[in-house]
C-alpha cells in the first residue's frame, strides 16, 4: 500500500544514528556496545522505570541480557524483547563479543539519552532529577 501523500517517511542507515521523522513519537537507534571483559558484565544503564513509555531491543549481532522486573532474558541475534512502561529494567552485553542492536523508544526517552550522553557530569541527585524530567524514575 503506498504511503499517504501527506505523510513524511524517513529512511536512513541506522549505524550509530537515529531514525526519527519530524513529529514522530517513535525513534529507532542502532548501537553497538563492547563485549564483557569479565564474568560480571556491566549494566549499560542503572535500573530505572519509564512511567509512560515502552522500550524495545532488537538484537542484530551478538547478544544482550535484559532485566525486566526480576526476570533476566538472554536475547540472541534475531531476537527481541519489550520493556513495558512501569516495570524496572536495564540491560548489558554478557558476552566477550560486541553486541549490535536496535533500540526502539519514544521521542522522550531519546531526549533523555541525548542529555545523558551530553558529557556533563551529574551528581546522583541531579541524575535522579534528570530522569524525572523525562517521566522516569532512577532506582539503581
Amino acid at each position: 500500500m503506498p504511503a499517504d501523500p501527506g505523510t513524511s517517511v524517513a529512511v536512513a542507515a541506522l549505524r550509530e544514528q537515529r531514525l526519527a521523522p519530524n513529529g514522530s513519537k517513535l525513534v529507532l537507534v542502532e548501537w553497538t556496545i563492547p563485549g564483557a571483559s569479565s564474568d560480571s558484565p556491566e549494566w549499560v544503564a542503572p535500573v530505572h522505570i519509564h512511567h509512560d513509555d515502552d522500550e524495545a531491543w532488537y538484537v542484530l549481532e551478538g547478544s544482550l541480557r535484559v532485566r525486566i522486573g526480576q526476570d533476566e532474558h538472554d536475547v540472541a541475534a534475531g531476537g527481541a524483547v519489550i520493556g513495558p512502561r512501569g516495570i524496572p529494567h536495564t540491560f548489558c552485553n554478557p558476552d566477550p563479543a560486541p553486541a549490535r542492536y536496535i533500540l526502539v523508544m519514544s521521542d522522550r526517552t531519546s531526549a533523555l539519552l541525548d542529555d545523558l550522553h551530553s558529557g556533563k557530569r551529574l551528581e546522583p541527585a541531579e541524575l535522579r532529577d534528570l530522569y524525572a524530567t523525562y517521566g522516569c524514575e532512577l532506582l539503581g
